[in-house]
């Protein structure tokens, strides 16, 4: 690629343009600048005050470093830092710095110049107060369902009520809550792992959710102290379980899709195994709900999430009568159709209330890279 310019603008996450014309006198490499924190490009928060982590490569000496912010509203610069290159070679950069902003949305940049004068910059938007979360509920955001049923196995005992209870949760969760919703029934390892993968090469927006359901048998094997999930082709002799899928394989793939908000439901036998500890139950305060609508899912969604919710622990759990929903789906369903309130908002907390009378205890905690704070939210369509 050849460009005459020096100065190259954009929002990403890396800049790195490569200028290899071995003709031109100019040929070098841009800096390149990767943000670990704030990771996402849109950041919304209630106070000002946010911490910036970032480094830059170079192949050529850095001349210069600076941290800007801007208003967005009037595009003028609120404040300007000179950053210290201290490597000796003047090869790289690290930045760690806590800055405070003020309300309404800012625009911090990182702007690095090297010896030949080619300039790299990138940036980050962060909306700063009540207004700014509340304006932002009305961007626009989507829900989405991946469900996965199985019923029937190659190899072990047909289950009643798995289908017919992806079905009805996929259309609760489309009819009430404006969800797109896929149910994948009767799934083979490798869809199911097909099935992931294209939901990990969506384009996600910060505020929009994914939620994943599994239904149908379950596995633990006391030998490699882990769970597993049962495809329709697994087999009952299979010392490696290599035709079941893995909860650590679960784990990673969904932890490792882009979409910030992840709730992952499980109504399989030892599904609480997905856990490594079988881990424990911790519920957000409900003195996190905040009194708009439009607020409640800026703050509940302000946070990476990576939650589940599974029917049991370490243990058989019931597939139910026929036509009637297992257990666990019944009071799930009950929570979608009963549990959001007068504010048309489902929390996972007012999830927990319907299924947590059940015989079986249901595991619920978090995994993966979950922030304090998250929380997966279902919002009445139409509110």
């Amino acid at each position: 690629m050849l460009c005459s310019g020096q100065s190259f603008n954009a929002k990403s996450n890396t800049l790195s343009l490569d200028f290899s014309d071995s003709k031109s006198s100019y040929a070098t490499t841009l800096p390149k600048i990767e943000w670990q924190a704030p990771v996402n490009e849109t950041v919304f928060l209630k106070e000002g005050s946010i911490a910036i982590e970032l480094t830059v490569q170079s192949k050529t000496s850095l001349q210069s470093a600076r941290l800007v912010v801007i208003d967005k509203s009037t595009g003028s610069e609120k404040a300007s830092t000179n950053l210290p290159i201290t490597d000796e070679r003047k090869l790289s950069l690290k930045v760690s710095k806590n800055i405070t902003l003020t309300d309404g949305v800012n625009e911090v940049m990182i702007e690095v110049v090297n010896r030949d004068g080619f300039k790299s910059k990138s940036f980050r938007d962060v909306h700063v107060g009540a207004t700014a979360l509340a304006d932002a509920a009305k961007l626009t955001r989507k829900d989405y369902a991946l469900i996965f049923a199985t019923d029937k196995y190659d190899n072990w005992k047909a289950l009643v009520n798995p289908i017919y209870d992806g079905r009805t949760i996929a259309g609760d969760l489309q009819k009430t809550y404006g969800f797109t919703t896929e149910v994948v029934e009767n799934p083979t390892q490798s869809l199911i792992l097909d099935k992931l993968r294209e939901y990990a090469e969506k384009k996600y927006s910060d505020l929009d959710q994914l939620f994943v359901f599994f239904a149908g048998h379950g596995f633990y094997d006391d030998t490699f102290k882990e769970g597993f999930v049962v495809s329709r082709e697994s087999l009952p002799d299979d010392p490696g379980r290599n035709s079941y899928l893995r909860h650590s394989v679960l784990r990673s793939t969904i932890n490792n899709n882009p979409c910030q908000h992840i709730l992952l439901v499980m109504d399989v036998c030892f599904g609480g195994t997905f856990d490594e500890n079988v881990g424990s139950r911790a519920m957000d305060d409900d003195s996190y709900r905040a009194p708009s609508q439009s607020e409640i899912i800026t703050r509940k969604l302000k946070f990476k999430t990576r939650k589940y919710l599974t029917s049991g622990g370490k243990e058989y759990v019931s597939d139910g009568i026929v036509g009637r929903h297992s257990p666990f789906a019944s009071k799930f369903i009950d929570a979608l159709d009963k549990g959001m309130g007068g504010d048309g908002i489902l929390t996972l907390s007012e999830v927990m209330t319907y299924v947590e009378t059940l015989k079986n205890a249901p595991q619920f905690g978090k995994f993966g890279s979950d922030q304090i704070g998250s929380d997966f939210v279902f919002v009445v369509k139409g509110n």
